[in-house]
């Protein structure tokens, strides 16, 4: 298949639209205050990854913030479905956007071509740092996938400036709460241990599949609230998300975790994962 076939797709209201002509009012709610919500997915091989999950989440979401969502989901999936199709990328990311509007919501599809992390990545691991910036563990907005993305943005955004991958937020009680992009996990003693959902970090899809795999290799798996203390201790840390998996993380403040490089049970989980991909 030529390259000139592949392109990037948006459906915008009923209607699949070169992306040029993509456009929304810039005086609606879902503009003018981040009222919307967002899911983020990776189709690999034409196949998007725990589909369903993410369609369930927005739903759930979508309830809480009072957005009523147009389409039933199976007509929503198809949707998806035929915009990935439409693309005939390989590799995709796919981001579903439900954004307010004073009649109702704008519903957007994107699909454009996904470029994975260097496989050197996955085997010495990323650098991140401590963000500046903290979670409101209280707030329910911490739990759900909102439009609003500032608080992770400028965390993000402050790593990148200091030469660092990514960062690690805390919350206003001073712990873990989960990464920039991602939900986090460390190991000790060949055991995991992540942030409950009380710290503050969002119920992401990668995360719940560790938790998955943990149960079915018999691998002892603990949620709680943990320290800056307990990540320096520990023999190995990771990021989950949709789009990188589960990506090994090196050093924190150019501290390195354990062996500084991805580790044993990192790499199981790594191998697990791209396993269920196929």
């Amino acid at each position: 298949m030529k390259n000139s076939k592949l392109k990037d797709i948006i459906f915008l209201n009923n209607k699949f639209i070169p992306i040029k002509e993509a456009k929304i009012s810039i005086l609606e709610p879902g503009f003018l205050f981040g009222w919307g919500l967002f899911e983020t997915m990776r189709s690999y091989r034409n196949k998007i990854v725990y589909f369903d999950k993410h369609l369930e989440r927005i739903k759930t979401s979508s309830k809480l913030v009072g957005l009523r969502i147009s389409y039933p989901l199976q007509k929503l999936k198809k949707i998806i479905g035929k915009a990935v199709e439409k693309s005939r990328f390989k590799d995709a990311y796919v981001r579903l956007t439900l954004s307010k509007t004073k009649k109702g919501m704008d519903i957007s599809v994107v699909v454009r071509k996904y470029t994975p992390y260097p496989a050197q990545k996955y085997r010495q691991g990323i650098k991140v740092t401590i963000s500046s910036f903290r979670q409101n563990e209280d707030s329910f907005l911490a739990r759900i996938k909102s439009a609003n993305r500032l608080l992770y943005e400028l965390s993000y955004s402050e790593a990148k400036k200091k030469g660092f991958d990514g960062s690690i937020i805390l919350n206003s009680r001073g712990y873990i709460s989960q990464g920039s992009r991602s939900n986090i996990f460390f190991v000790k003693d060949n055991a995991l241990f992540t942030p409950c959902l009380a710290c503050g970090c969002l119920k992401g899809i990668t995360r719940r599949v560790i938790f998955d795999l943990a149960r079915k290799y018999k691998i002892r798996i603990y949620e709680g609230r943990f320290t800056l203390q307990d990540l320096y201790q520990a023999d190995e840390v990771f990021f989950t998300n949709s789009l990188a998996g589960i990506m090994p993380v090196k050093s924190i403040n150019a501290k390195f975790i354990g062996k500084g490089k991805c580790g044993k049970l990192t790499k199981f989980f790594i191998a697990k994962y791209n396993s269920l991909l196929k």
